[in-house]
């Protein structure tokens, strides 16, 4: 072969890479602003944004809902809406999801995106940038999500979720499976920074820890005062209680909630086992300290937005987020 012809070759072999290099990224894959020029001139993203606002000046306790919301979504079989289908046997129904808020929001979101572009965005994706832009409202930074996520098929067989007393070791395992290593797990648990839990879910703390009859020592013994009067013993268990006890960040994204988990203020067993355990106290006791929250928080929610989500021709774009088409 001629000299000219390898030039020529070698010539077009660079400017297909060059196209290459420019095309646009795979819909297989995650990306910050994948929904750019799908919906005609309208932006999918503001429109999820104005729905999201408009429900939390009405009810900021869905900062806490949306939180919760994804992370069951993530933590069964990965962020692929699964959680929000309908049905006897679907995740919905299991007992750890009963009460699991935020169902509503995320159906009027899709009603108004389907409207403005039918079949392009997926319920999966709806949640993600919904809870980002809780977070961002509740003074949690606005955080670039991943889009591209496509919807499942069908609910997950088998609910397996962190429970309330879980050991820190034991949830570090759980975070593990995910992709989420430790670091990421202490920010993630900090969505408890806004939120409530009932008293049911820590009164052996309170009265009968482990079966001792006592409760439990970790607790600032002047805190367990309070927390004795607002879950008295004899009553049902269903009074609740901020996750984040300091009463003016109760309803904001920041690390108020490590602060106090710091000063032995935590309530459920696993939050405050966070700043003791050895594991991970010392990661406790940065992210109290620092200024960076925000970033970091964000990154962790983008970590555990990919885990198992499904992208190309894996899954379908829901037309409603409660079957599947």
């Amino acid at each position: 072969m001629s000299t000219k012809i390898l030039l020529q070759l070698h010539g077009l072999l660079i400017i297909i890479m060059l196209l290459l290099s420019l095309a646009a990224p795979s819909s297989g894959a995650l990306q910050v602003g994948f929904y750019e020029g799908k919906c005609g001139f309208r932006d999918v993203e503001s429109i999820v944004e104005g729905v999201v606002t408009g429900a939390l000046k009405r009810d900021r306790t869905l900062v806490a809902a949306l939180l919760r919301l994804h992370f069951h979504d993530c933590f069964i079989s990965g962020c692929d809406a699964s959680l929000l289908l309908d049905g006897s046997n679907s995740e919905k129904a299991a007992p750890p999801n009963l009460s699991v808020r935020g169902y509503d929001l995320i159906d009027a979101v899709k009603i108004q995106v389907e409207k403005a572009c039918p079949g392009v965005v997926s319920c999966a994706d709806i949640i993600a940038m919904a809870t980002r832009d809780a977070v961002n409202w509740a003074g949690g930074g606005r955080y670039g999500v991943e889009t591209g996520r496509r919807d499942a098929l069908q609910p997950a067989n088998i609910v397996d979720l962190p429970g309330p007393s879980i050991s820190v070791n034991d949830s570090i395992a759980a975070f593990s499976k995910r992709n989420l290593n430790v670091t990421d797990m202490v920010y993630l648990l900090g969505g408890h920074t806004v939120g409530v839990s009932r008293c049911i879910f820590f009164m052996d703390r309170l009265y009968n820890y482990k079966n001792t009859g006592e409760p439990d020592p970790t607790i600032d013994p002047w805190f367990l005062d309070d927390l004795q009067t607002r879950c008295p013993q004899d009553s049902d268990g269903e009074n609740t209680v901020f996750l984040d006890q300091n009463f003016m960040s109760s309803f904001v994204v920041d690390n108020s909630f490590h602060k106090q988990i710091s000063r032995r203020r935590g309530i459920l067993e696993i939050d405050q086992q966070l700043a003791l355990d050895p594991l991970t106290k010392d990661f406790v006791s940065n992210v109290a300290f620092r200024s960076d929250f925000a970033f970091k928080f964000g990154q962790a929610m983008i970590k555990m937005g990919r885990f198992q989500v499904l992208t190309g021709s894996e899954g379908e774009i829901r037309r409603t987020c409660e079957a599947v088409n």
